[in-house]
C-alpha cells in the first residue's frame, strides 16, 4: 500500500477505538482522533489519488467523524441522554465498525498499488514508444478492409541512472487496457483501476547510458489477452544488465491497443482468439476447431492459424529498428541498438510467435519461448539458433486445471510433446528447463498484482517472487551467453541456486 493509504489505515483505527473505548477519550489527543482520520484520508485521496479498494476506508472516516462531531458539538442535554446507549446496541454498533474497519485494511491491502522489486543490474532504464504502420498489410481485426496494420511499440534501453527523475507508469494507457483486459475475463471493468497508479524504474526519455556505444536487442512478444507491459518483472531484469528490450502490443492479440489519435484495437475474447491459434500447434484430427483457411472478419487468410500474421509484426518492426537505429526521431537511440545480436523470448501466444519468427527469420540469433507449444511448422523445420524453453511439467498444468481451468488432456500432451520435440531436433545449443509448482501466470507479471494470487488459484504453489527470480536467472544467462559472448555459467548444468528447476541441455 501506499504511504498515506498506511496512515489512513492507521488513524482511522485509532479514531475506531477513541470512540469504541470511553476511558481512551480522556487522553486530549485521542479526542481528535475522528476529525484527523477525515483529514488524512482527504489528504490521499488529493495527494496519492482515489481507488475504489480504499472507499471503506473513506466511509468509515466520515463516520466516525460525525458520530465525533454529534458528541462534541450536540446539545448538552441530548448529549447526557445519548451517554450511555442501550448495551446492546453498543454491542453491535462496535461489532459492525470492527467488520468495516476489516474491510477497510484487507480491500486495500489484497489489491495494493503495487510495487516491482528493484532490478540488480548496474543500467538504469529509459523507455521509449513509437507507433508504426506497416502499410503493406491489411489490419485484418477491422472492419474496414483497406485500414493498414498498425502496431504500439515500447523500447527500454540501458539508461543513465538518476534517482530524482520521474518514473513511467506502467502502463500510460492503464484505464483503457485494464478495462479491455477485466472485460475479457469476466471481471467488472473496474476491478484494475487502480493500475494508473503504479510506476515501474524506468524514466521516460531518459539518457542513454555511455557504458557502450551498442546495446544487444531483445523482442519481447506478449500473451493472448495481455499488452506489452505484461513481464515488465524481466524486461527491467534484463534492460538493467544492458540489454534493449522491444515489446510489441499486437492489436487482435492484447487485451486492448490505444494508439496516438485516441482510437483503440479491442481484443477478441479468449476463447475466440483460441480457435485462431490452436490449428498451429494442435495434431490434425485433435483440435474441434474448423479447418481450412482461417476466416477473420469474413475475410480469408492464406494460413490455417492467426500465428503467420503475428508472425510478420516482428519481422516488420525488426527492419523498422533498422531505419531507427540510423535516425531516432528522439535523439536517443541513433546508432545505439546491436542488431547484429538481435534475440526474442515470449510468453503464451507470444512463445508461440517467437517459435515461429526464429524459424523464418535468421536475424533472430538467440530465442526463448516460456510456457508455449510449438506451432507444426517449426516442429517440422526445427530451430538453427540457439534456443531455450521454460516451462512447467504437465502435472502442474493439471494442477492449475483443478484449480482455476485450463488445458484439456490434449492441449496438455500438444504443449510438452511440441516444445520437446523441437528442443530435441535442434542443431545448435539448447535448454530445456522446467519448474514444477508454476502455473502460467507465473511467467507474467500476476503474482505481483496481488498477494492473494495463489491463494486464489491464480499464481502456482511455487512462491510467485521465487519463480520471477528463476525465469530471471535462466533467462539473463541464455542471452548473455549467446548475445553477448559471457559464460552464462548458470546454464552448465543443474544449479544448487535453483534446485527447484529440472535442466537439461543439448550443446553442439
Amino acid at each position: 500500500m501506499r504511504p498515506l493509504e498506511i496512515l489512513s489505515l492507521i488513524v482511522i483505527s485509532l479514531a475506531f477505538t477513541a470512540l469504541a473505548v470511553p476511558l481512551l477519550r480522556t487522553l486530549r489527543w485521542m479526542r481528535h482522533a475522528a476529525p484527523a482520520a477525515a483529514g488524512v484520508v482527504v489528504a490521499q485521496a488529493l495527494a496519492e489519488g482515489p481507488r475504489w479498494q480504499m472507499i471503506p476506508a473513506y466511509a468509515l472516516a466520515m463516520a466516525f467523524v460525525l458520530v465525533w462531531t454529534v458528541r462534541s458539538f450536540a446539545p448538552p442535554g441530548w448529549r447526557t441522554a445519548q451517554s450511555a446507549p442501550h448495551p446492546t446496541l453498543r454491542t453491535v454498533a462496535i461489532g459492525l465498525g470492527a467488520m468495516g474497519l476489516a474491510i477497510a485494511v484487507a480491500l486495500p491491502a489484497a489489491m495494493p498499488v503495487f510495487r516491482f522489486p528493484p532490478p540488480d543490474g548496474p543500467f538504469g532504464i529509459g523507455t521509449l514508444t513509437y507507433h508504426w504502420v506497416d502499410r503493406s498489410r491489411p489490419e485484418i481485426f477491422a472492419l474496414d478492409p483497406s485500414e493498414r496494420r498498425q502496431l504500439m511499440v515500447q523500447i527500454w534501453y540501458p539508461a543513465r541512472a538518476n534517482a530524482s527523475a520521474s518514473h513511467a507508469g506502467y502502463m500510460p494507457d492503464a484505464d483503457a487496457v485494464m478495462a479491455a483486459f477485466a472485460r475479457i475475463h469476466g471481471l467488472p471493468r473496474f476491478v484494475f483501476g487502480h493500475f494508473k497508479y503504479v510506476t515501474t524504474h524506468a524514466v521516460p526519455s531518459a539518457p542513454a547510458a555511455a557504458d557502450s556505444a551498442r546495446y544487444p536487442v531483445l523482442f519481447f512478444l506478449e500473451g493472448a489477452t495481455g499488452f506489452r507491459q505484461m513481464s515488465t518483472f524481466q524486461v527491467e531484469h534484463l534492460v538493467s544488465h544492458g540489454f534493449i528490450v522491444v515489446a510489441i502490443d499486437q492489436p487482435g492479440a492484447a487485451a486492448a491497443v490505444v494508439f496516438p489519435d485516441g482510437h483503440q484495437s479491442a481484443g477478441l475474447a479468449l476463447t475466440q482468439f483460441h480457435d485462431m491459434v490452436s490449428p498451429s500447434y494442435m495434431p490434425v484430427g485433435a483440435d474441434p476447431s474448423p479447418k481450412g483457411p482461417l476466416r477473420v472478419n469474413g475475410r480469408a487468410l492464406d494460413d490455417r492459424s492467426i500465428i503467420p500474421y503475428l508472425t510478420k509484426d516482428v519481422i516488420f518492426t525488426l527492419d523498422k529498428l533498422a531505419l531507427l537505429n540510423k535516425s531516432d526521431p528522439n535523439g536517443i537511440l541513433t546508432g545505439r541498438l546491436d542488431l547484429q545480436h538481435v534475440g526474442a523470448f515470449g510468453v503464451s501466444l507470444g512463445g508461440i510467435v517467437v517459435g515461429e519468427a526464429c524459424r523464418l527469420d535468421a536475424r533472430l540469433r538467440a530465442c526463448l519461448m516460456m510456457d508455449a507449444p510449438m506451432p507444426a511448422d517449426v516442429v517440422t523445420a526445427g530451430l538453427q539458433q540457439p534456443s531455450m524453453w521454460i516451462t512447467r511439467d504437465a502435472a502442474s498444468m493439471r494442477l492449475e486445471r483443478q484449480r482455476s481451468g485450463g488445458w484439456s488432456d490434449a492441449e496438455i500432451d500438444a504443449h510438452q510433446t511440441s516444445m520437446r520435440a523441437v528442443y530435441e531436433g535442434l542443431t545448435g545449443a539448447g535448454y530445456f528447463v522446467r519448474v514444477p509448482g508454476m502455473f502460467h501466470s507465473n511467467f507474467t507479471d500476476i503474482p505481483i498484482w496481488t498477494p492473494l494470487a495463489t491463494r486464489l488459484g491464480i499464481a502456482g504453489p511455487l512462491d510467485g517472487q521465487r519463480a520471477h527470480e528463476i525465469v530471471n536467472g535462466y533467462s539473463l544467462a541464455f542471452f548473455e551467453r549467446h548475445l553477448m559472448d559471457r559464460p552464462g555459467k548458470l546454464l552448465d548444468g543443474s544449479s544448487p541456486q535453483y534446485p527447484e528447476s529440472i535442466f537439461e541441455s543439448r550443446q553442439h
